[in-house]
């Protein structure tokens, strides 16, 4: 495994059946707090808003949690959606994040409202808003800069904090916002996989270098399952496949128990296994043996420097055994390789 090329997670903490958004929540703070001590380098909560197994719509709240709870790792946003908020709010909330847990924040800004129409209209968001996404991360950018002279609106806390930004994107248009504005960008590839390879090559090919970024920098999501046998990590893996056949078919859910891989074969409609497996095209599922050259090889295919792992498992001990063991395979030694 290439040494340079850091591993990091992104976590919803999920709630499963049987559990509660506080247990979970809870949960994801035990993560960290082991993924701090094997050596990860990041851990992102989502912003997801009306689904009932997502605990992280709070998200700067949630970070909070799990910063009080761990030293080293970095935590931040995988991502604020931005067109959610004022971009003056969010300088505010991460500035106080960074005031209490100095050089260990991010702030990765999406630009989808991370929800369905209606709670759109709840959270008072503009229909429109999309299309001020790059004037609103300048905005906020702005705000975590020193004040300038006459400057009547500043972010307190957050002036002269300089939080560290990062664009999400599942498009050309993340990759090109983020290279013209010089900014470290992650592709949501676990889920969203079509464009990675030409978004990696717009961004890298049309970049410009910033005062908090000199060379390009790109992340890119994938989907890791690891256990002790091939088949134990194909029955895990039936988990996350059956939160996104809900996701497919609007009845999102807790998150449920695996099953046998074999049990899915009668559910499928037609045309939603091709769909479902498109979508999680970038999921690697086995034994460490198993992973380990699935994951090189896209390591290899895309240059990117970083992994952002997300692992949808039921049983929050599989869930450790999984992130452990692929630890091991990245040959982390903690905190934080």
């Amino acid at each position: 495994m290439p040494s340079d090329v850091a591993l990091s997670v992104l976590e919803h903490a999920s709630v499963s059946e049987g559990s509660t958004p506080g247990k979970s929540l809870r949960s994801a703070r035990e993560l960290a707090q082991n993924l701090e001590r094997w050596g990860y380098k990041r851990f992102w909560f989502s912003e997801h808003h009306n689904m009932r197994a997502i605990s992280t719509a709070a998200t700067s709240v949630a970070l909070g949690f799990v910063a009080e709870g761990t030293s080293t790792i970095r935590i931040g946003s995988g991502g604020i959606m931005l067109p959610n908020h004022a971009p003056l709010v969010i300088a505010e909330q991460f500035g106080t994040l960074e005031s209490l847990y100095p050089g260990r924040v991010d702030l990765g800004l999406g630009r989808a409202p991370g929800t369905d129409p209606r709670t759109m209209r709840a959270l008072r968001r503009d229909q429109t808003a999309s299309s001020t996404f790059p004037s609103d991360v300048q905005e906020l950018q702005a705000y975590f800069e020193p004040a300038a002279q006459g400057q009547s609106v500043t972010a307190v806390p957050g002036e002269g904090l300089r939080v560290p930004l990062w664009i999400l994107g599942s498009s050309l248009f993340g990759a090109q916002l983020a290279a013209q504005l010089g900014l470290p960008y992650a592709f949501a590839s676990h889920f969203a996989p079509q464009a990675l390879h030409e978004a990696l090559r717009v961004y890298n090919a049309t970049f410009q270098p910033s005062d908090q970024l000199e060379k390009p920098y790109s992340m890119a999501g994938v989907n890791v399952f690891v256990a002790d046998t091939d088949a134990e990590a194909r029955k895990l893996f039936t988990t996350m496949q059956t939160a996104f056949l809900g996701t497919l078919r609007g009845s999102r859910g807790l998150l449920a128990p695996p099953v046998e891989p074999s049990s899915l074969d009668t559910k499928w409609r037609p045309g939603e296994k091709e769909q479902l497996d498109s979508m999680l095209r970038y999921s690697f599922v086995g034994s460490k043996e198993t992973v380990k050259p699935q994951i090189e090889d896209f390591v290899a295919r895309t240059g990117v420097d970083e992994l952002m792992v997300s692992t949808m498992i039921h049983d929050p001990q599989a869930r450790l055994n999984s992130y452990q063991g692929l630890a091991e395979i990245f040959g982390l030694e903690g905190p934080n390789a």
